[in-house]
């Protein structure tokens, strides 16, 4: 069955998101440790860190204390104290996963709602629990129904493609305190997933003069494939001491820009230098307290979300009724999987019966067409009630076909929908 984890700026502080970011491969690692865990998907983002979980319901107890369980072994994993991290995330189950995930990867739930990076963001974190193995069957349906959702999203709305994310609503607020974009001087700090997408929103607004600095030393690269400059890799504080504006935007675990640096940097420009620094890293790529430097003004993540357009003024009524259409159609083909063993021990059963009709009739039927005939019965006969499986199924009733099934033929497929129904709601609820 499938569950989902999830922790979002909807739910938790960024100081939370930071923590779970840093403590991501040892909560990965705790996971695929599970027993009762059969496949997982991990996605962490600058605003959000969800695990979607494909769950074994025979090796847990209840799935109440599934789900409570899940919340302790996240919180140990990434060293979170539990009651936080109960307070600062949900727990989706059954067809409220698929729902969840779906407007996830077409940018509703973003802080900045229709930004386009989260669908790659979303493929990619699949794309890497598939070559470690980790997803089952369901959980590649889920996130191949989400990609198609995406796209569909993307097409028919326009709602991704308009340039919204984090680095332009940063930029954004960062216009007010530059009057000529042309003479600003730029800092990146970092060649990681927000770099590129970085310079271009700069150029788009007219910067010229950019530079670029790396702690793995890439910074060499990325200059020469962009067209800026590269910073060596002892001359940080320089760069920072010559700029106006810093980006980071680096994946590493500990702060790069510190409250040292940017301070030995002021001391080294112009007194009458000021400096925005805008820290689009999870975890934060800036220490904090860089905000109480004089002349110095921090943006970080937090600070950048709390000033995202309302969601009402973005999020289109057509996008949200694909999604909500896609997780409908989701959700009506996991119900019909349900009635898959009944229908399956059904046949089984009537093909049984007449494979030993057809071998009563062998000595009579020389030209073969009492076989012909019994086998074309048996498919008319079977046809109708596979569509009514499927209709009963839809309708959330797949109970009283597997129940029928067993009263009018003695066929038991095994341990009956309504039990793994039942399951699954006290899951959604936990």
């Amino acid at each position: 069955m499938l569950f989902c984890f999830t922790s979002s700026h909807r739910t938790a502080g960024f100081d939370l998101l930071d923590r779970l970011e840093r403590g991501a491969d040892a909560v990965i690692d705790a996971i695929r440790a599970e027993q009762a865990v059969t496949g997982s998907v991990v996605l962490a983002t600058c605003n959000r860190f969800e695990a979607y979980l494909d769950v074994d319901l025979a090796q847990v107890q209840l799935p109440d204390h599934a789900a409570a369980g899940l919340v302790d072994l996240i919180a140990g994993a990434a060293d979170v104290a539990a009651d936080e991290l109960r307070d600062g995330s949900e727990l989706l189950g059954g067809d409220a996963v698929a729902s969840h995930l779906f407007a996830v990867s077409s940018g509703l739930e973003s802080v900045v709602v229709g930004e386009g990076e989260i669908a790659g963001q979303v493929r990619r974190a699949y794309t890497s629990a598939r070559r470690s193995g980790a997803v089952t069957h369901e959980l590649e349906r889920l996130f191949q129904g989400a990609s198609r959702t995406s796209r569909g999203v993307k097409n028919s709305t326009g709602l991704m493609t308009q340039g919204r994310s984090m680095v332009r609503l940063a930029l954004d607020l960062a216009e007010s305190r530059f009057a000529d974009w042309s003479a600003v001087r730029v800092l990146l700090v970092g060649t990681g997933r927000y770099a590129a997408a970085s310079l271009a929103a700069l150029r788009e607004r007219g910067v010229t003069d950019a530079a670029v600095w790396s702690r793995t030393g890439r910074a060499q690269a990325f200059a020469l494939s962009h067209g800026i400059a590269a910073v060596p890799a002892d001359g940080l504080t320089a760069a920072v001491a010559s700029a106006d504006l810093v980006i980071t935007c680096t994946v590493s675990p500990a702060l790069v820009v510190t409250h040292a640096i940017v301070d030995e940097a002021m001391e080294l420009a112009d007194v009458d230098k000021r400096l925005l620094v805008v820290d689009l890293g999870l975890p934060r790529n800036v220490e904090p307290a860089v905000a109480e430097l004089e002349r110095v003004e921090l943006l970080d993540l937090e600070t950048i979300s709390l000033h995202a357009p309302l969601e009402e003024l973005q999020a289109t009524d057509s996008a949200r009724e694909l999604v909500g259409a896609a997780a409908a159609e989701f959700a009506a083909k996991s119900a019909e999987r349900d009635v898959e063993p009944a229908l399956v021990a059904l046949r089984q059963h009537v093909f049984e019966q007449l494979e030993a009709e057809i071998a009563r009739q062998a000595s009579r039927d020389v030209n073969g067409d009492i076989e012909r005939a019994l086998r074309h019965l048996v498919g008319v006969l079977l046809h109708t009630p596979s569509v009514k499986a499927r209709e009963l199924a839809r309708d959330g009733d797949a109970a009283a076909f597997i129940e029928g099934v067993a009263a009018v033929f003695g066929v038991e497929p095994g341990a009956s929908v309504a039990e793994s129904n039942v399951a699954e709601q006290g899951l959604e609820t936990a």
